[in-house]
């Protein structure tokens, strides 16, 4: 029987060169934790778990894998969960995005290692989904995401908050002089009160969104809250199904496909989901050997409506969406426009779902197909000469009178220069400029963090200015607003055309022909290019060596050069 045909504690075996004593040397090791001879021929289930007393998004995890053990031991298997990296997304230096590859890594190679004939992926926070999806998919077993699920938004003085759109609009209103520093006190106590991921449409949601709709999560999963019973029950179900799949398998490289990644496209365009999606969504289907084309997530933004009115685009929260029929009711509306013949990891097809979905909408929360929003998507890339291989903009969140705009460059060489100088008030600056930020991308040293929502200048925030162009190779929490580019590419850190900016450059932005250009003559780009040097000296050992010198640029998803599949 082939290893990967093998049920249990059979499959895997540690080499001693007696394939019976390895296996009676296991069991009798496993018999140590108390299970019984019963228990340990049953076909085993993986719970991959995230937690971390540095992942404030995780903290409900105890609980949660619970309920996944008893939908496992309900369906016959037994259930081992296993701990893995944790990404605690506001926790981490220089960010979380350098270690996202690293957890993928970790998920990948103890699904492998480890004697399981399917796992359940229970993660959350920003970059844990992305990483749990990108080891599932090169490890190929059965696996079954279980997303954390988005916090609750509070009652506060008359007022719904919820992380973290909410932290950014409270903290500009602070900068603006706006909010005192006790009263900012007092907000923070007051944004994020319960277990789970930020409450709005940011990173975390997008990708839980995207998990369901590609196919990786059970139906109606991925807007559960937190803290709601139904999240216990989606934990169940989960266990149950992939005990279920340890016997019959269906696996993630049988689920991932183009058609599939192309729903995944279509829902974060009608979610008006972050920006950071573009890129996890890149390095997933990376895995899978299928790319992402920039031209085509502009046809395919062209032609999808933004349904759902979430912050920071919008006005409700998560619970909201869940509550007016979830990610499922989206994908109902999006029908015309979807792959419903794709297979996921329920057994179902995603029309087989969709038919079985309860009719009733909140279109307070998730809006008619003929009646949108918006009628096209909410992200849209740029090319130009200073975007060559392109750049993000989240529309959905940005003023739309600074769509079409050329501007003066007032530069910053890097996120240290930019905390020395942007509240200067000697900076020369004014409310009509592009402030762009160099050296904040993937090999910049800074491991590309979502610097990218650069500060309004307090002079000008006090002035009333609330949104200007912003321009950067780094990227931005999906909590966030304002008219930004970012995801630059190339990179300022390897010359690209962002390292050349000077102050007093003019900059040419046009999101009607996505366009973004320098507008500075090649002879004198040519000059500056012979003087530029690279920002960064190379570490030399660990980790950070090995990120620097295999990671790729945005429009590959940031993910190391060896991991994609050929």
């Amino acid at each position: 029987m082939a290893d990967k045909e093998k049920k249990g504690l059979a499959k895997g075996l540690t080499n001693y060169g007696d394939p019976a004593f390895s296996l009676y040397l296991r069991r009798s090791f496993a018999k140590s934790m108390g299970y019984s001879s019963e228990m340990l021929s049953r076909p085993v289930v993986g719970i991959a778990d995230s937690k971390s007393g540095f992942n404030n998004c995780h903290r409900h995890f105890p609980e949660l894998i619970e309920a996944v053990k008893r939908g496992v031991l309900a369906a016959g298997a037994l259930p081992i969960e296993f701990p893995t990296v944790s990404l605690g997304e506001v926790f981490l230096s220089p960010t979380s995005m350098m270690f996202r590859n690293l957890m993928a890594i970790d998920v990948e190679e103890m699904i492998r290692a480890q004697p399981m004939n399917a796992v359940v992926l229970v993660g959350g926070c920003d970059k844990t989904v992305p990483a749990q999806l990108m080891g599932a998919l090169s490890a190929d077993l059965p696996a079954v995401q279980l997303i954390a699920g988005p916090m609750m938004p509070t009652s506060f003085q008359g007022e719904r908050l919820g992380a973290c759109t909410d932290c950014r609009r409270f903290w500009a209103m602070h900068r603006a002089g706006k909010v005192s520093a006790a009263e900012i006190e007092t907000i923070e106590g007051n944004l994020a009160t319960t277990a789970g991921t930020c409450a709005v449409m940011g990173t975390a949601s997008t990708m839980a969104s995207i998990a369901e709709a590609i196919g990786m999560a059970l139906p109606n999963t991925a807007a559960i809250p937190a803290v709601h019973a139904d999240r216990l029950r989606a934990a169940e179900a989960s266990g149950r199904r992939a005990a279920e799949l340890a016997l019959s398998p269906l696996r993630p490289s049988q689920i991932v496909n183009e058609k599939s990644v192309e729903n995944a496209l279509r829902v974060l365009l009608a979610i008006g989901g972050s920006t950071n999606a573009i890129v996890h969504l890149t390095a997933i289907a990376g895995r899978a050997g299928i790319k992402i084309d920039l031209q085509k997530l502009n046809s395919l933004s062209d032609s999808t409506p933004v349904l759902v009115d979430l912050k920071p685009t919008g006005q409700h929260y998560m619970s909201d969406l869940y509550a007016a029929g979830g990610v499922t009711a989206v994908l109902r509306e999006l029908k015309p426009l979807l792959h419903l013949d794709c297979m996921t990891i329920s057994g179902k097809t995603l029309r087989e779902i969709l038919d079985a979905h309860p009719p009733w909408v909140d279109r307070a929360v998730v809006r008619e197909f003929k009646s949108p929003i918006s009628s096209q998507g909410g992200l849209v890339a740029l090319f130009g000469s200073l975007a060559p291989n392109g750049a993000i903009l989240k529309r959905s969140a940005a003023d739309a009178n600074l769509f079409e705009k050329e501007g003066r460059a007032v530069v910053f060489s890097s996120l240290d220069d930019l905390a020395a100088r942007i509240d200067d008030p000697a900076l020369d600056v004014k409310a009509d400029d592009f402030l762009v930020l160099q050296n904040a991308g993937p090999k910049s040293g800074y491991a590309m963090p979502e610097a990218g929502y650069l500060p309004i200048p307090s002079k000008l925030a006090k002035a009333g200015v609330k949104d200007m162009v912003r321009i950067s190779d780094a990227r931005m929490s999906g909590t966030a607003y304002g008219t930004i580019v970012l995801h630059v590419s190339p990179e300022a850190a390897i010359g690209g055309p962002l390292a050349l900016v000077r102050n007093g450059d003019r900059i040419k932005l046009s999101v009607k022909d996505r366009k973004l250009e320098l507008m500075v003559p090649e002879e004198e780009l040519r000059k500056r290019k012979a003087a530029w040097k690279p920002p960064v000296t190379p570490p030399a050992r660990g980790y950070a060596k090995l990120y620097m010198d295999h990671v790729l640029q945005a429009e590959h998803g940031c993910d190391f050069d060896f991991l994609r599949k050929a």
